[in-house]
């Protein structure tokens, strides 16, 4: 038998004539992982090793890299790579990820390179066709520090290359030269680059952040890899024209792949059409080095065969379209007798989980699969079925457990413990043998369980987690350092403004944007936002007055109202909206005293069993997701209720958020109530709660459909007696027949989901008892209410490291769509929803789904099914026995099914907004390119809702987008009532923001015990007009809508410490400011100044100039007559509340300083005494 710690291998070609073949056998699960490990270790030569499919390969690279890991961490001086999949179907219209093509680029050229590593590579990425070897070195670019740089002649170099300029760089293969700087996310890098010039020598190079555009640490130099796998310079595209027109006939409609190209845009999938940009390919084959020992994983020849099948069946399928004629497979792909010929030609390995035969060269080890060892907690030995196998094996046998996490190494430990086989700490397996006890425990992604039966040294049982505990545990994710989302920059910024789009302006009403216009005002350059009202009339705004400009958000933008200039229309709806405000602000300030004259319960929280229970979550948190988990720590901590509500996109982590709070509740006593919409949810979060409490003795049930009618009676017993903690359930939670012992927090997950009569129903418990809402969509009322202030509002906007967009197709209801988009998705291994929300012809979709893919495996689920048969389907689903789930919106609350990549909804058009991103969001949770297709019918046969809709969701791809969604649904539906009816007339007709801000006014002012005055809306404002130059020049940012929501930003700066940020910010991102911009930073600076004194206006010219104040200025008059007396020559009063100036100032920087002097002085030493 051969030693699986060093494996036999073949001899190099230097050493025998002719390449020789191997085969190693009986290497069941996750063992042939550690052969291949140990093989390199001792190799100096590069290993490929190729799999069946993607999944095989990924799965390969993570065991064969924690094999390798040495006890400091470190892998032994192996590279592993990936070669990924394209990820997309052959001859697809659509181009892999940037991601995808940055990894491959990178591990071609480290094929090239580099001597040894392990490069793992699924077949049907062997069988493509590729560019020559030449290509890499021919484009690609190295830059380091103090390297002289033409800016014109790099730009043309990375075009060339592919690479594509935007006005801010977000992904790879993207670049943008804002003056002196140039910011570059390189091919086959981790990280974007930004460049700092000094005249044209490379003054520095950094790493920043595409999130918040900051730089970060510096480095010496970068490797440019071009940002494709053909060339897309003029000299390429012209060989692509003639090769084009050797195969097929010249077409020159707009739509065509050939138009396309030759004009140089390059539509999606044009990687199809590779060969034609040389005059000939290489395959994978040809960037081996000679003596590349090559590995076989598994039976690959039979996927071969099946893959090449495929793409005659897609070209057979696709080549008659005129607009995108397809090349022959064998231009793209080798066939599996070529593949097989080209393996042959070099030392292989076959490796296979059977026993092979004896026969010379081939060599089976001592591994046994490990099966049947799940712990049974039911069981009165819960480690029965792992003691009796142990006993079959020799007895010396070490046993290494492998735990996914370091939380989850805490959790099996604990298990463990209560066992004869509780473990000592490992660093990595390498070191197994050195351990103290004969049982170890580490840390490792490894799927399947081995026993190992060598010498007496060389004995080890390898356990995993996943065969231990018998289910698949959660993905691994790695730490973020992005920024927290700011809540109300959200809700300030929310959308770039387009032009036509209404804004509303506080003292003129609501127009219409037109864009941002630079006008010579007296000989000064200062920029405006020009905005049109009735009849054609314009108004321009200046951009210093920015805040009096909010966008408007309170219905429909096409039916807003558009007033007139200098008619008193927009004064009577801001009284009438001013009436309406003063009841509501009475009503809300009465809730919050009933919330105050009643305190709740501070919880007691115990600091150190809460760290303990937070140190078993299996993934960092997101820095928004600390952020409210730190506000609910904080509320619950404080005597008055809690009344927090939780936004945060579907799989970004509101449940951790909701889990925290349960257990501080629970911990402190407190009996806790979480209510869910569907039976489904109530399942799955029960068992998620189960498994995340498993450490602590709270007793958990659940309330439910699924529970049988004896065991509700028993949980409703358990509940008002308290010996039940924690209780999950549907809306039978709010039935007048459960009464609990002491509730000391109500949950609420998905909360659009509730109707007003039950939320009325909550509303009687939110005086005492706190409250916790999570939903990813917030209906507009419930968003409303949070932006009023009347509840709390935490935002969850990052996403989960490695989360790429869903991509969303609105289409056509068509066979053949459905067929591409089912495909895709198998083929790649993944899983697919159909959503038909129809149970009555639901039978009769199966059967149109079947025949049009006879390959998928699909199940029906609906809720009209009874409750066991629904609970099987979803499991078997879950683990993967299905391909194709039919279903209703039954799965759009809370099924999380990581391998579930698409999802298809039939008849889209009757589904709400939030419903939509809901559904969308079931995809996408893991870091594959997730797809989403609604399918609709004719246009005419949809509402006008309905397809504003469909845009809306269409346009928001972005991760994070339910928020921005529920502003857009306010728009669509109008904001609905905050605490009674009539409200929203009053929002749509003087806007969102406005209506808010009058809101918040009249609170604070009814809390002061004063009567609310809103005419004051502007007056405490001040208007300072120094004649300079003082705006962002569109040569430091070109970009309009940004230069748009930086004035913005910057007039809504509270303070000088705002300011100062938002200044680093933008130097660090485009360079120093130049004059007019610092001007723009110092009138902003001086107004903040200015307005906490109360002056009203400043004017400078070159004579001199006026301060003129407000009838309360917070000034005093001693502090000016004794000015007056000093510089009789200087200043001088001009009536009750006007200062005149009288010095003289030619220069832009005379004016600024006499200003700054004058205003610093009333600010040092002339305020009034309070």
């Amino acid at each position: 038998m051969a030693n699986i710690f060093s494996p036999p291998v073949p001899k190099s070609i230097h050493e025998s004539n002719r390449p020789q073949h191997i085969s190693w056998g009986s290497l069941p699960g996750s063992s042939s992982a550690l052969a291949i490990a140990s093989a390199a270790q001792s190799e100096l030569r590069p290993i490929v090793v190729i799999t069946p499919d993607s999944p095989s390969a990924m799965r390969l690279e993570q065991e064969i890299r924690f094999f390798l890991k040495t006890s400091d961490g470190e892998h032994q001086h192996v590279p592993v790579g990936l070669f990924p999949d394209w990820e997309t179907l052959p001859y697809d219209q659509f181009s892999p990820h940037q991601d995808i093509v940055s990894q491959r680029l990178e591990t071609l050229y480290d094929l090239t390179t580099q001597r040894r590593g392990i490069y793992i590579m699924p077949v049907n990425t062997v069988m493509q066709r590729l560019a020559p070897v030449t290509y890499l070195a021919q484009y690609l670019l190295f830059l380091e520090v103090g390297q002289t740089l033409d800016i014109s002649e790099f730009r043309r170099k990375l075009e060339n290359a592919g690479y594509l300029h935007v006005s801010q760089v977000m992904n790879h293969s993207e670049f943008s030269v804002r003056g002196s700087i140039i910011d570059l996310y390189p091919m086959g890098s981790e990280q974007p680059f930004r460049i700092d010039l000094f005249d044209d020598e490379i003054d520095s190079i950094s790493y920043f952040n595409t999130s918040d555009q900051r730089s970060g640490d510096k480095v010496q130099h970068i490797r440019l890899l071009p940002a494709r796998e053909f060339p897309t310079d003029e000299a390429a595209r012209k060989l692509f024209r003639s090769n084009f027109l050797n195969q097929f006939d010249e077409n020159n409609a707009k739509e065509s792949v050939f138009y396309q190209i030759t004009k140089g845009t390059m539509p999606g999938g044009a990687e199809y059409y590779l060969p034609l940009f040389f005059n000939d390919t290489s395959t994978i084959f040809d960037y081996f080095h000679d003596n590349t020992l090559t590995m076989v994983h598994g039976n690959v020849f039979e996927r071969c065969e099946r893959f090449w099948a495929d793409v005659n069946h897609r070209y057979d399928q696709y080549r008659f379209n005129q607009a995108r004629p397809l090349l022959k497979p064998e231009q793209l792909y080798l066939d599996s007798t070529q593949v097989f010929a080209r393996l042959k030609e070099r030392a292989r390995i076959d490796i296979t989980s059977e026993l092979l035969e004896k026969k010379a060269g081939r060599y089976n080890f001592n591994v046994s699969k490990v099966d049947n060892i799940a712990l049974n907690s039911q069981a009165k030995v819960p480690y029965q079925a792992l003691d009796s196998f142990i006993k079959t094996q020799s007895a010396s046998s070490r046993i290494v457990f492998c735990a996914e996490t370091q939380g989850r190494q805490e959790n099996l430990m604990g298990l463990l413990k209560k066992t004869p086989f509780s473990p000592t700490l490992l660093s990595a397996f390498a070191n197994y043998s050195q351990a103290e006890s004969l049982c170890s425990i580490t840390v490792g992604r490894v799927e399947d369980s081995f026993s190992i039966q060598q010498t007496k040294s060389d004995s080890v049982i390898f356990v995993t987690e996943t065969q231990l505990l018998g289910h698949q545990i959660t993905q691994r994710r790695r730490r973020d350092k992005r920024q927290a989302t700011d809540e109300s920059a959200i809700i300030r910024n929310l959308a770039e403004l387009s032009t036509g789009q209404p804004v509303v302006h506080i003292e003129h009403g609501v127009g219409r944007y037109l864009g941002l216009e630079t006008l010579d005002a007296g000989g000064v350059t200062t920029e405006f936002v020009a905005i049109e009202y009735g009849k054609g009339a314009k108004l321009y705004v200046p951009v210093s007055s920015l805040h009096f400009i909010s966008r408007y958000s309170g219905g429909d933008p096409d039916t807003a109202p558009l007033h007139l200039l200098g008619n008193d229309t927009w004064n009577k709806a801001k009284e009438k909206a001013a009436k309406k405000v003063r009841d509501v602000a009475a009503e809300l300030l009465n809730v919050y005293a009933k919330r105050a004259a009643k305190p709740g319960f501070a919880h007691d929280i115990v600091w150190d069993d809460y760290k303990k229970f937070a140190d078993s979550f299996p993934f960092p948190e997101t820095p928004d997701q600390e952020q409210a988990i730190n506000a609910v720590l904080n509320d619950m901590g404080m005597p008055s209720a809690m009344d927090r509500l939780v936004c945060g996109d579907v799989g970004f982590g509101k449940t951790e958020v909701a889990m925290r709070a349960a257990f501080i509740a629970a911990n402190a006593g407190k009996q806790v109530s979480i209510l869910v919409p569907t039976t489904l949810l109530a399942q799955q979060h029960f068992e998620n709660f189960v498994d995340r409490f498993a450490d602590w003795p709270f007793n958990i049930q659940v309330l439910s459909r699924f529970v049988s009618a004896k065991d509700q009676r028993a949980v409703l017993e358990g509940v008002k007696s308290g010996h039940v903690d924690i209780v999950v359930g549907t809306h039978k939670l709010i039935q007048n027949d459960v009464k609990f012992a002491d509730l000391g927090l109500v949950i609420i997950d998905e909360e659009h989901r509730f109707g007003v009569r039950q939320k009325d129903k909550f509303k009687a418990l939110r005086a005492d008892v706190d409250i916790l809402t999570l939903t990813a969509t917030p209906i507009p009322r419930t968003l409303n209410m949070a932006m009023s202030g009347m509840r709390d509002l935490s935002i969850i906007a990052t996403p989960p490291a490695k989360r790429l967009p869903i991509k969303t197709f609105v289409q056509k209801r068509n066979h053949e769509t459905i067929r591409e988009a089912v495909m895709r998705e198998i083929l790649r291994g993944g899983q697919v929803y159909f959503l038909h929300n129809d149970v009555a012809t639901i039978e009769n979709t199966m059967q149109e789904l079947t025949d049009i893919i006879p390959e998928a495996r699909i199940a029906i689920g609906h809720g009209q099914m009874r409750e066991r048969e629904l609970e099987q389907v979803m499991d078997d689903f879950y683990h993967q026995r299905y391909n194709v789930l039919l279903c209703t919106t039954i799965i759009e609350t809370g099924i999380d099914v990581p391998s579930a990549n698409t999802i298809i909804m039939d008849r889209a058009d009757h589904l709400g907004l939030a419903q939509l991103h809901q559904l969308r969001g079931r995809v996408g949770r893991s870091h594959h390119q997730a797809y989403a297709y609604l399918l609709t019918p004719h246009p005419r046969r949809m509402t006008k809702d309905s397809i504003k809709r469909l845009e809306a969701i269409a346009s928001l791809e972005d991760l994070g987008a339910g928020f921005a969604l529920a502003t857009h649904d306010l728009e669509i539906r109008g904001a609905g009532e905050l605490l009674g009816d009539g409200q929203s007339g009053q929002i749509a007709t003087v806007g969102y923001s406005l209506y808010m801000d009058m809101l918040d006014k009249a609170v604070k002012a009814i809390k002061n015990g004063k009567e609310p005055d809103f005419n004051i809306e502007i007056s405490d404002k001040t208007d300072i007009e120094l004649r300079i130059p003082a705006l962002l020049p569109d040569t430091y940012i070109g970009d309009v809508n940004l230069r748009l929501s930086i004035y913005k930003r910057l007039a809504s700066c509270g303070d000088q410490h705002e300011i100062d940020e938002l200044q680093v910010e933008l130097i660090d991102r485009f360079g120093l400011l130049p004059e007019a911009a610092k001007h723009l930073f110092i009138v902003t600076q001086l107004k903040l100044l200015a307005q906490t004194i109360g002056i009203k206006k400043i004017e400078a010219n070159a004579k001199g100039g006026l301060v003129e104040f407000y009838q309360d200025a917070n000034i005093d008059p001693s502090f000016l007559i004794k000015l007056i007396q000093q510089h009789p020559q200087d200043y001088k009063f001009d009536g009750p509340t006007r200062l005149k100036v009288m010095i003289e100032s030619k220069t832009a920087q005379g004016r600024v300083d006499w200003v700054e002097q004058l205003v610093m002085s009333f600010f040092e030493m002339g305020k009034a005494l309070q």
